[in-house]
């Protein structure tokens, strides 16, 4: 867990610009400044976030975040930097032109996995999106042969798709064995270990529900 937001964090920027109400036009540096604001607020609805849980992600208090989604505020960049990763997107996001609404889909290009962290002998590239915005993850995984993990127990739900090879799954005391094209849906909060006991590298599709 990172270090819990400072009063410095969240205090206006003092040198950030601020339209001036008695002049008759907006420079464009202005505009982009005041549109900071409803992206925010925009990017935290389409979320389904409240300031709340926004607050939480991003370790900026619910108040700072509600004045900058009013205008009352304008976020220091370390605030904005904080509050772009806590909603999945870069911070030029926030500063270029109008930007772009959120996706509803998130779509990860074949061959633009990201690596995932992993074991020895095992390889896991990214399938899903952001756990900002969804509930699921799901990766490619590879067992490399003869190599066993041991997964902890957590909350949520799995899902293996065992797409080539071979794969022998412990759930608890529970012994299954899958071969291409076979699934296996099970609780998490189990202890769980697989071995590869084939010749080849056993890949699977692997989803799991993303609980706390």
């Amino acid at each position: 867990m990172g270090r819990p937001a400072t009063a410095s964090d969240d205090a206006p920027d003092d040198d950030a610009p601020r339209p001036d109400p008695a002049s008759g036009e907006e420079t464009e540096r202005e505009s982009i400044v005041r549109a900071i604001g409803p992206k925010v607020r925009r990017l935290r609805q389409d979320g389904g976030l409240s300031l709340q849980q926004l607050a939480r992600r991003a370790e900026v208090s619910a108040a700072a975040i509600h004045k900058v989604e009013r205008g009352d505020m304008v976020p220091t960049v370390t605030t904005l930097l904080k509050l772009a990763a806590a909603l999945g997107r870069p911070v030029g996001h926030f500063v270029d032109g109008d930007g772009e609404p959120v996706p509803v889909a998130h779509l990860v290009r074949a061959g633009h996995r990201a690596a995932e962290p992993s074991l020895p002998g095992v390889s896991r590239s990214a399938l899903s999106g952001p756990a900002e915005r969804f509930a699921m993850g799901g990766t490619i995984t590879v067992v490399e042969p003869g190599v066993e993990i041991v997964l902890e127990p957590h909350s949520g739900e799995d899902l293996v798709v065992l797409v080539e090879g071979a794969l022998n799954v412990v759930v608890q005391d529970e012994q299954y064995t899958l071969g291409d094209g076979d699934s296996l849906h099970f609780p998490a909060d189990r202890l769980v270990r697989c071995h590869n006991p084939g010749s080849v590298p056993a890949r699977a599709i692997w989803v799991s529900s993303r609980g706390s």
